[in-house]
């Protein structure tokens, strides 16, 4: 399969063949990670790293993906690109792709990577916009695949906020690859209708399906994964913090609500995670409001059942796959 030059924006840009194709190379890639065999077969190329808003495990996963392949690599930082500031979108994708052979973005609005794509003559890849975060994706199929070895008629099941890039990619990667794909929340935390839409029309050909429901107890019945994210961004005001705990706090991932689940069925979470009072935001929650954790018990969250960390470094071995077949 020919990925080479192509944009990674989105899951919508992708078929499920190709879908599966970049899931198989990761596997691949994986493999040899593990067995120490090389593969830096891209020796002379140069990828550049945009990060408007910072991340341990997107940075992490590009540089030591782009390292292993024998790439060299620049990061960006908040403030070290003038990107948006005293250079325009079209003119930092120009000038970069003059110099790099790839570049990755993640920050804002989706428009900001569409805009990137559009304007730079390498590869563009989506390490987080507001909408989607779809090399998260790539690694959460992967980590099911492995766990149940296929994703076809998978039970998957998010819970909290489904309106933002979480909730949106999960719902369409489960749409293209086949998995019955539930989103819990109270209703104005459901996902936009225009994409829930789109969405149904590709279950429908993939064989899965989407489904929107406010019982927590009702969703979980057969799930196979319950899934989750942290529901208020770092940043926001106090009262849009205690606003959405009160929402949320009935579709916090409990060991009881673990229980009405299939027997098999795994935890998942993309991190960071508010699961106890070990860092400075946990702490700084339990102060305000009471609480030792917010979407996830910290019992769950370290039990057999939790696969948090397999996803983590799944980021790595996928986004080496999206890479490579790009370049």
């Amino acid at each position: 399969m020919n990925l080479k030059n192509r944009d990674f924006l989105k899951l919508l840009d992708y078929t499920p063949d190709e879908i599966e194709y970049l899931l198989n190379l990761a596997s691949d890639y994986k493999d040899k990670k593990k067995k120490g065999v090389p593969h830096d077969s891209f020796r002379g190329k140069n990828i550049a790293l945009i990060f408007e808003k910072t991340s341990t495990r997107t940075r992490c996963s590009f540089e030591v993906a782009a390292h292993d392949l024998g790439m060299g690599v620049t990061y960006l930082d908040p403030v070290g690109s003038q990107i948006g500031k005293k250079e325009s979108i079209a003119d930092t994708a120009r000038v970069l792709s003059g110099i790099y052979d790839g570049i990755e973005y993640r920050g804002f609005g989706q428009e900001i990577v569409e805009e990137l794509a559009r304007y730079a003559t390498v590869p563009v890849w989506n390490g987080l916009t507001n909408e989607f975060h779809p090399t998260q994706i790539l690694a959460d199929l992967l980590t099911v695949r492995e766990k149940f070895g296929r994703l076809s008629g998978i039970n998957f099941v998010y819970l909290g906020d489904a309106r933002y890039n979480m909730g949106n990619s999960l719902m369409v990667g489960c749409a293209k690859m086949g998995l019955n794909f539930t989103a819990c929340a109270p209703v104005e935390y459901f996902p936009e209708k225009s994409l829930v839409d789109i969405c149904k029309k590709l279950a429908a050909e993939s064989g899965g399906s989407i489904t929107l429901e406010t019982n927590p107890e009702k969703a979980v019945r057969s799930a196979d994964v319950l899934y989750t994210d942290v529901w208020v961004s770092m940043g926001e005001p106090d009262e849009v913090w205690e606003r959405r705990i009160k929402a949320l706090l009935p579709y916090r991932v409990t060991e009881k609500l673990m229980s009405y689940a299939g027997k098999n069925a795994v935890f998942m979470h993309c991190l960071p995670a508010f699961h106890d009072l070990k860092t400075g935001i946990g702490r700084s929650v339990g102060e305000k409001f009471g609480m030792d954790c917010l979407e996830v018990e910290n019992s769950v969250f370290e039990s057999d059942r939790s696969v948090v960390f397999d996803e983590a470094e799944n980021r790595m071995h996928t986004i080496k796959a999206v890479m490579a077949a790009t370049l």
